[in-house]
């Protein structure tokens, strides 16, 4: 099951919960009419049971819908009968999923509503256009999922939980040397074999040309291989910025933002000011008398002033007025350049004031104004504009209207694609290709049914959302063979220089396995063949390879010395016979580098397995009931006989 849990791990909801154990992903999409059985205790709808957690038939049917959309992204004619290998690990995975519930439950771990609602806010797709959070936009997700906040939030705990009970277990897992070093050795051990191609390609040219007989009896029996996928005809409609682009703002909007805003357009006016703050009325009035008459500076020395002291600089009315108070201000700005104003008291004492001068900066005319401000208030009423056309659009779908009539009511421009894959081609323009800004669209018009009601999808970014309906649906069928004559005729001789290269290929490959070599076996069999390849390799470069190593070099580590093997040739070039002529052992004692760095490699595998046998562990403790025949059922409704 491990392997199955890695591979699905590399494709959404992927992204916000991955890491936290794939099941938790597939669970919870609605799909079918549940089925009623009594068996063990457990309930009509319940598969199995681990303590007070269920799996029901309705998540069981989710998981396999949720998979078989996301198989369909890379195979468009996967349908459920593909499935039928992911069933029962899928199966296992949602008992686990329930086991890790049930086990936070009995040790009291809970999740408090505020941290799942932050994991929800994380999810680029709740975000609305301002980058926050969105409940329309949530709404709109949600739709797109197939989920309800209740599965959403479930799902979002599942994981959060498989984190919190498996995560130390499983940490820092490590591996001895001892262990390591067989390992490391293996991965120097090298091998040498011979390969023959036995191709398929040399066949070709003494095949007759098939009867129409042949023909129709080879297109039946490979009706399959000539299966177009579904195809569907999408009705979209965009509701975005260029929905709005000609909503501008009024002559009166802007002028009255102009007005409105004179702190930012209007002139601005300075005074130049010296001040004296006395403790008493008798104080300020000596500097007052003394000023009238003189220096403002020499006026403010006796009272103990310096001109440091004294020199306020200039200030705006509103700046002065924090300084001073709102009486102090409005004397001295209502007083002109040279003159001396006060004593004016306040609550920081009692003021003199020297308005030492005026000055005077223009601020911008309404004209020149105008751009800057257009464009903030196009913005804004765009923003706006679109939130209530989205608005009206929704409104409109939820009072019953189809989407001509909803595209028609709100102005909009749709748009009916041709028939197209789920992967946005179209087999009838091969010059077709869905929006890539569209893919919302694309993967939702594929998850609804031809009938359902309109729907708004969220786009990515800033391009706003679209409206979608299902215009038709054309179920996967075998392609007529009139149209594709010419490639059965030419699949049905491929098949038959086929056959003649594999009894070919058999006759070499029961000759070398009674000893003889490739080389000889090869010279005997009576047709041309390519030269034999020798192939040497080490284990190491294998694992190098990732997983793109060629069928031909894994079978020379599965074979022992002197052993031979016939393979179909993974491209369909033909068969190929291999001979393992020679093993050398390796020895990773010398190479203590490489001891070192297969354990970092093994740690990672085995904090994954301490993972996976600590839920097994969780599972035996709390015990699990199944209901092997309702699994049964259930399997068979999902996939067929």
């Amino acid at each position: 099951m491990s392997n199955f849990v890695r591979k699905l791990s590399k494709s959404w909801v992927g992204k916000i919960i991955m890491a936290l154990f794939v099941v938790t992903i597939f669970a919870s999409f609605a799909l079918a009419d549940l089925q009623s059985f009594g068996a063990g205790g457990l309930n009509g709808g319940t598969l199995a049971k681990v303590g007070g957690e269920e799996v029901s038939d309705r998540d069981v049917s989710g998981a396999m819908q949720r998979r078989l959309t996301e198989v369909r992204q890379s195979d468009p004619a996967a349908d459920y009968a593909t499935l039928a290998k992911d069933f029962d690990p899928l199966m296992d995975l949602l008992i686990q999923d329930a086991a890790i519930r049930a086990f936070a439950a009995d040790q009291d771990m809970t999740l408090s509503k505020r941290l799942i609602d932050a994991e929800i806010a994380r999810i680029p797709a709740t975000k609305g256009l301002d980058g926050k959070f969105s409940q329309s936009a949530y709404q709109n997700f949600l739709a797109q999922q197939k989920l309800t906040d209740a599965d959403l939030r479930k799902l979002l705990s599942s994981g959060l939980l498989q984190r919190l009970v498996l995560g130390s277990g499983s940490a820092n897992g490590r591996v001895p040397v001892g262990l390591a070093t067989p390992y490391a050795s293996m991965l120097l051990e090298a091998r040498e074999a011979d390969i023959q191609l036995v191709p398929t390609q040399g066949f070709l040219a003494g095949i007759p040309a098939p009867t129409d007989s042949d023909i129709a009896t080879y297109y039946r029996t490979n009706a399959r291989a000539y299966t177009v996928p579904e195809q569907r005809v999408l009705n979209v409609a965009r509701i975005g910025p260029a929905q709005v682009a000609n909503v501008v703002p009024t002559d009166k909007e802007i002028a009255d933002y102009y007005n409105a805003n004179q702190a930012t357009y209007g002139g601005t006016t300075r005074r130049v000011i010296s001040q004296v703050v006395a403790p008493s009325k008798q104080v300020a009035d000596g500097v007052a008398a003394r000023a009238r008459s003189g220096s403002f500076v020499d006026a403010a020395k006796p009272a103990g002033f310096s001109a440091a002291d004294i020199s306020v600089g200039p200030q705006t009315r509103n700046q002065f007025t924090k300084l001073s108070s709102d009486s102090v201000a409005a004397a001295t700005f209502s007083a002109a350049s040279g003159a001396v104003v006060g004593p004016i008291q306040s609550d920081l004492g009692w003021h003199v004031i020297k308005v030492d001068a005026i000055q005077t900066e223009a601020g911008k005319t309404l004209a020149a104004a105008r751009a800057e401000i257009v464009e903030k208030l196009s913005t804004d009423k765009r923003k706006n504009a679109l939130a209530d056309l989205l608005t009206k659009v929704e409104d409109s779908i939820a009072d019953g209207s189809s989407f001509t009539d909803a595209v028609k009511a709100s102005g909009l421009t749709a748009v009916k694609s041709p028939p197209i894959l789920s992967n946005g081609t179209s087999r009838a323009n091969p010059a077709f290709k869905f929006p890539a800004d569209l893919a919302p669209v694309l993967r939702a018009g594929f998850e609804m049914a031809q009938g359902d009601d309109p729907q708004v999808e969220t786009l990515e970014g800033e391009a706003g959302y679209a409206l979608i309906s299902v215009d038709q649906v054309n179920s996967a069928a075998p392609a007529p063979l009139a149209a594709i004559r010419e490639r059965v005729i030419a699949d049905w001789k491929t098949a038959q220089a086929r056959a003649k290269a594999r009894a070919v290929a058999s006759v070499l490959a029961a000759k070398v396995a009674k000893g003889a070599t490739v080389q000889a076996a090869s010279a005997s069999s009576g047709v041309t063949l390519p030269a034999p390849n020798k192939a040497a390799i080490r284990r190491m470069q294998l694992a190098q390879m990732g997983g793109n190593v060629p069928p031909a070099l894994n079978l020379m580590f599965a074979l022992s010395q002197g052993g031979s093997r016939m393979i179909a040739d993974p491209q369909g070039r033909g068969f190929i016979i291999i001979k393992l002529n020679r093993i050398i052992p390796g020895n990773a004692l010398l190479q203590p580098a490489l001891v070192a760095r297969t354990q970092a490699e093994f740690q990672q595998a085995v904090s994954g397995e301490y993972a996976e046998q600590m839920a097994r562990a969780i599972q035996v403790d709390l015990g699990v009931k199944r209901n092997d025949e309702a699994i049964a059922a259930a399997r068979k409704r999902i996939l067929g006989s």
